[in-house]
């Protein structure tokens, strides 16, 4: 019955219902359009700088994340290849040989990281032969170097000359070799345009005289969402004391946190008009109890409990956002669809600057089912809230006083 009464209220002043529905609704589609854009931003950023190198999970031997030498690498056994291949989100386990090493020429040398890598597998999870500039992609098999842009030039080495590598191999072995250089690539990140050096894994292993040894494998997953439950189902599968695995937020903390910082601005902001759509909700409220301060008096005079009362009118202010929260959910869903399909881009300039640093100049919007419904349960809570007062005003109602205002 008193939903009922409810309905029928906030039909009786269309005005005032589609008034304050229409703020709840123009509210909710603009909230839900900026946190779909900036998760959407924050979804493009992680997927760039992940797939730049680290990818979303790595396996490595327990303590190498912390004291990144080649004695901390593991054997390649089929263990992991196992354990990684019963797991549908894997699609391939790419594995790495790391480690430092010092490049030079006849005339200076640079120190460098060395990564020893099986050129296919390296190319589906990062896409570095689309990073080539100059010369051709290292091959496995091949004896040939594939050295970052950078430390080319500072080497003053170009394609076709010979690289020469000296470190510190397994276990304090000495590390010296000669490769031609067979091509040249660009990296966005001014550290590793400086310093990388790619070769084929069984070449490195030979290298650091690390035959059949790792120090890293990073996993290509089919859907990146996944990243938490394949750490989860490894950390079952493997040895923990044995293998460390990682996901990408623990390997990149700091982009973590600048997201976390930027999310917190967004958040604020949201804050602010939130706050501006429950004041005008407030004032809608205030408006309707001053006009039915006699109607209010009639109803309790005739015998019915405020209680009751109190009940039937925040299910009005209920009723009124829900339909707003609804019609603004619906009415913004078109347009994340569109920009997500279609996303936002900033332009050529922009976009030379973006890719320096190994990111595109767009922004789609996120379809994360969460955005919706946080939302709308935010709305609610502060229809929740605003009808506290007219309850408050009901219970203190004197019919009397009420019928003659």
């Amino acid at each position: 019955m008193l939903y009922k009464l409810a309905w029928r209220n906030i039909w009786r002043n269309k005005r005032r219902t589609f008034i304050t529905m229409g703020s709840v609704f123009f509210a909710v589609m603009l909230a839900i359009l900026m946190r779909s854009l900036q998760e959407g931003s924050y979804e493009k950023m992680i997927e760039n700088v992940v797939s730049f190198y680290t990818g979303y999970v790595q396996i490595h031997k327990e303590g190498y994340w912390d004291d990144q030498v080649l004695d901390n690498s593991f054997e390649a056994t089929p263990v992991i290849k196992t354990a990684t291949s019963s797991l549908p989100s894997v699609n391939e386990a790419v594995p790495r040989l790391e480690s430092f090493a010092l490049a030079a020429s006849d005339s200076t040398s640079e120190p460098c990281l060395v990564v020893g890598a099986d050129p296919e597998k390296e190319n589906v999870l990062t896409g570095l032969q689309n990073k080539l500039v100059k010369g051709d992609y290292f091959k496995t098999g091949s004896a040939g170097a594939m050295i970052a842009e950078g430390l080319s030039e500072k080497l003053q080495l170009g394609v076709g000359d010979t690289l020469v590598l000296i470190g510190s191999g397994y276990h304090g072995v000495s590390a010296a070799g000669k490769y031609p250089i067979t091509g040249l690539v660009r990296f966005g990140s001014p550290d590793l345009n400086d310093r990388l050096v790619y070769l084929p894994l069984e070449k490195a292993q030979i290298f650091y005289g690390a035959e059949g040894r790792l120090t890293s494998y990073a996993l290509n997953l089919s859907n990146p969402d996944d990243y938490k439950a394949v750490v989860k189902d490894l950390k079952k599968g493997l040895d923990e004391g044995q293998y460390e695995i990682m996901d990408w937020t623990e390997m990149m903390p700091e982009l973590v946190q600048m997201i976390e910082s930027d999310r917190g601005g967004g958040i604020i902001m949201m804050g602010v008009l939130y706050v501006i759509i429950a004041f005008g909700m407030f004032g809608t409220v205030l408006m309707m109890i001053a006009e039915r301060q006699y109607e209010f008096g009639v109803m309790t005079a005739v015998g019915m409990k405020k209680r009751k009362l109190a009940t039937m009118v925040g299910l009005e202010t209920i009723f009124i956002s829900a339909m707003g929260i609804i019609t603004g959910a619906i009415a913004s869903l078109p347009f994340v669809l569109y920009f997500y399909y279609n996303p936002i881009y900033l332009g050529d300039s922009m976009a030379e600057a973006y890719a320096q640093f190994g990111m595109e100049a767009v922004f789609p919007t996120s379809l994360d089912p969460a955005i919706f419904i946080n939302q709308a349960l935010t709305v609610l809570v502060f229809a929740v809230l605003v009808s506290i007062y007219p309850a408050i005003k009901i219970m203190q109602i004197d019919p009397v006083k009420a019928m003659h205002t």
